[in-house]
């Protein structure tokens, strides 16, 4: 088949060479780094807080002091204000994307959060009004990050062939799932043995370094990248095609057919309740695990080496067992171990995840929209699964194996809806993920309301409640996935013929009228006003079908009056 040849083509060309020698593989791996970045900046303010309101001791014996006063309710607001900002620009983002090249606005993106993150700890030293200046910078952060999404989507556009999306995608946003896995703890290590304002520096020296490489190594276009090789960029071009479609725009954008799309709304609801579980978890794991497990895990995480070990881990009931009890062990030294592994297990299912859905669709057994539903119902049917056996676990070991087991199974549905926006509506695509990126950042927004609701409570029931609700979030997710999901192109997001102007219909006549014309004259002169005009006319693409056909008609009619 078809789908079968092509497949064999791109199977056969991947490996010819070292993955990482292929611009797009590079570009892919970078822009993981990129939200590794973006992640770790939002771990920061969450893992210096402990140490910025309250009095410590530091591993090295010395005592600090209070040095700020914030109430419950403000670092609420503090917390919350990253996404504002970052709901803001999640459409305009995508129409971005769309007009300007996508890779230099991803790398703006992460490179201006960055340069805030320096900013906010130079900022908090000065202490006046520092509840205000926190809660600022939290909104430009999120404004500044919330093109980063679409804009990736605009970067695949161009670079990623049809049977490459799911791996490249998942290959990029795994990065985000890694960035939380590696900020908590190296933010914690940062505060508790330098300062609680190194992880700002840290991460804000890491995104200006990492854009000057981005900058150096990525490209909006294989056409416009001045290091690519030229069987890459062959294939690229044969698989994606010259993208020559004019930019969407406000006013371009169908957005009747967007809002009554109902793949559409599969994806913004998929997109939501996968955020509303995400940032739950994220969230509240630490205080769900010393309310109601009764670990002694403190906020502040020691970094561990050990994250690529953790399957090893929760597969082994025995050596989880012996991880949470062993009394020989610091607290904080398992409190890192313990909360990294549900990230660090999420992270290892979305790359696995993209891998196998680019296969199954390959095989041609199996269309994308089946591929797409297959890996979504895995997704939020196992993690619905896991969460309501965790609403009524209480015993520490089966309780962490399950909360592993639930982040892990969420990771399959990346495969399935964050890649949808590519196959529906691939010129929309940033407009798309800027859609329902927006709309689930209100999740995100949410769940640290529950955050303060379950923390009220501070019992087993607050705890079944929250994961029963997001247990049907999911099956919510899962079944509106299943039912409405598509895996073609949608007909209102094909491309349009463009409408031809009074100057293209005033150019159309007098150029019949020349070749018309034309026949009165000697043979050899006609033949050359002839390839002239054909010349002439061919640099006018839009109507050079339409002058042909006008042609040929009214040769027909002259030939019918002649014969007649």
């Amino acid at each position: 088949s078809k789908c079968q040849g092509s497949y064999f083509n791109i199977y056969v060309f991947s490996q010819d060479v070292f993955f990482l020698k292929k611009k797009r593989w590079q570009t892919a791996v970078l822009a993981n780094v990129g939200f590794i970045i973006a992640f770790g900046i939002r771990c920061n303010f969450g893992a210096a807080k402990g140490r910025m309101i309250s009095n410590f001791t530091d591993p090295f014996g010395n005592n600090h002091t209070q040095q700020f006063y914030w109430s419950p309710t403000e670092l609420g607001f503090m917390e919350s204000a990253f996404f504002y900002g970052y709901a803001i620009t999640q459409i305009p983002g995508g129409m971005l994307a769309a007009k300007f090249a996508p890779n230099l606005l991803f790398g703006f993106s992460i490179l201006i959060a960055a340069v805030l993150n320096l900013f906010l700890a130079l900022a908090l030293k000065a202490h006046p009004y520092t509840d205000f200046i926190v809660i600022a910078i939290q909104v430009c952060q999120g404004l500044s990050l919330g093109v980063s999404y679409p804009a990736m989507h605009g970067v695949w556009r161009h670079w990623a062939p049809p049977m490459e999306r799911s791996k490249l995608a998942t290959t990029t946003f795994t990065g985000g799932y890694l960035g939380v896995m590696i900020g908590l703890p190296v933010s914690a290590y940062l505060v508790s043995y330098i300062d609680w304002c190194a992880p700002f520096y840290f991460f804000g020296v890491a995104g200006i370094v990492w854009f000057l490489i981005w900058f150096a190594v990525s490209a909006p276009t294989p056409e416009k990248s001045k290091s690519i090789s030229d069987d890459e960029k062959r294939f690229i071009i044969e698989q994606v095609g010259q993208v020559t479609s004019s930019p969407a725009t406000l006013t371009t954008i169908p957005w009747k057919e967007i809002l009554l799309s109902l793949p559409v709304w599969a994806i913004v609801i998929s997109n939501f309740c996968r955020s509303w579980t995400f940032f739950l978890l994220l969230g509240n794991q630490l205080t769900y695990m010393k309310d109601v497990l009764h670990l002694e895990i403190q906020s502040v995480i020691h970094f561990s080496f050990c994250h690529w070990t953790f399957i090893h881990w929760s597969l082994s009931n025995r050596l989880m067992k012996d991880l949470i009890s062993r009394e020989s062990q610091s607290t904080t030294t398992r409190g890192g171990l313990i909360s990294s592994l549900p990230h660090g297990l999420m992270s290892i299912v979305v790359l696995a995840s993209g891998q196998i859905a680019d296969y199954l669709r390959s095989t041609g057994k199996m269309s994308t929209q089946t591929v797409r539903k297959l890996f979504n119902t895995l997704g939020f049917g196992g993690e619905a699964l896991f969460l309501c056996c965790l609403s009524f676990i209480s015993e520490p070991t089966a309780a962490v194996t399950t909360l592993i087991f639930a982040a892990g199974c969420s990771g399959f549905g990346i495969a399935g809806f964050n890649v949808n926006h590519f196959d529906i509506a691939p010129r929309y695509a940033p407009i798309l993920m800027g859609f329902s990126n927006g709309i689930s950042a209100l999740a995100g927004a949410s769940s640290f309301i529950l955050e303060h609701l379950i923390a009220a409570q501070g019992n087993e029931k607050g705890w079944r409640i929250s994961f029963l609700i997001a247990a049907a979030i999911d099956l919510t997710a899962m079944f509106t996935f299943l039912i409405f999901a598509k895996g073609e192109l949608q007909q209102w997001a094909k491309e349009k013929e463009p409408q031809q102007s009074m100057g293209d219909i005033v150019r159309r006549l007098s150029y019949i009228v020349r070749r018309m014309s034309s026949r009165r004259q000697p043979e050899s002169k006609v033949k050359h006003k002839r390839l002239c005009e054909e010349n002439e006319a061919k640099c006018d693409w839009s109507t050079r079908t339409t002058v042909e056909k006008d042609i040929q008609r009214i040769k027909e009619v002259k030939f019918r009056n002649f014969v007649i």
